[in-house]
């Protein structure tokens, strides 16, 4: 179990918001926290730590008057930190290859592969071949509709067709070099991880995963790690005493085991 940091940008800015209130009209979200702090600075801030394999999120899409702007943090963060961050947020094969250009190590995927409501495996394909399997990250976040879990693609805010089970698991293991997966029920709330969510991904072949939703408080984290049995990786946002809660990142980094 190991924590991966985390550069959410929105509207030009890091931010911590509700994961479910994003909405593209009026870039609008719900916010839990507004750094006035660069992404390049968390990112420096998070090597000196020694800390890699964190995500950095482009939460405005391409056409959004802000995407510049946060498009520049994106970049800066890279160049601050080479090979420490992965990145997402409206990847596809032709965008790809210049943000590994730009330092990021792996690019990170849903929107393109789940494309009309189900996976889309021409496109999953044409991004493997772009990136290679050892770039890529499919982030497979998801909600509950219907009583099973959907993923969920354009920055949470369209439910697809396609639930979260082990067989889709297993079978798109083989593409990726890891899964990255936020709870869209609980993200931002700090209210508790997603239980149920937990013992399904803790199912998942020998692939990193990294949980993200809930977390707020280290009892909750230590319930992370009893429930996947250390298997899985986590990030703390909003809860982090760093975007204005109450968990210190030096306690949460004493309780994980090494890489």
């Amino acid at each position: 179990m190991n924590f991966r940091p985390c550069i959410d940008i929105h509207n030009g800015k890091v931010k911590q918001i509700v994961g479910g209130s994003l909405k593209d009209e009026n870039d609008a979200a719900s916010e839990n926290f507004v750094s006035e702090r660069s992404a390049a600075d968390f990112a420096v801030y998070y090597t000196e730590l020694g800390l890699g394999g964190g995500h950095i999120i482009l939460l405005n899409p391409a056409s959004s008057p802000y995407y510049g702007a946060t498009r520049e943090q994106a970049l800066s963060a890279l160049k601050s930190a080479p090979g420490k961050f992965q990145i997402g947020g409206g990847i596809n094969p032709d965008n790809a290859k210049g943000w590994l250009d730009a330092g990021a190590s792996h690019v990170i995927v849903t929107s393109y592969v789940f494309s009309n409501g189900r996976i889309n495996y021409e496109n999953l394909s044409l991004m493997t071949e772009s990136v290679g399997k050892e770039h890529l990250v499919l982030d497979l976040s998801c909600g509950k509709k219907d009583g099973e879990y959907r993923i969920v693609t354009d920055r949470w805010q369209k439910y697809s067709d396609e639930a979260l089970t082990p067989g889709l698991l297993l079978a798109l293991s083989c593409h990726c070099d890891e899964f990255l997966v936020h709870a869209k029920d609980v993200e931002g709330k700090s209210a508790g991880p997603d239980r149920e969510l937990i013992g399904l991904l803790s199912d998942v072949p020998d692939i990193p995963v990294t949980y993200a939703g809930g977390i707020g408080s280290y009892e909750d984290i230590r319930l992370l790690n009893e429930l996947s049995g250390g298997r899985l990786d986590f990030t703390v946002g909003s809860a982090l005493s760093l975007f204005g809660g109450t968990l210190s990142l030096d306690h949460i980094l004493s309780m994980c085991t090494p890489c």
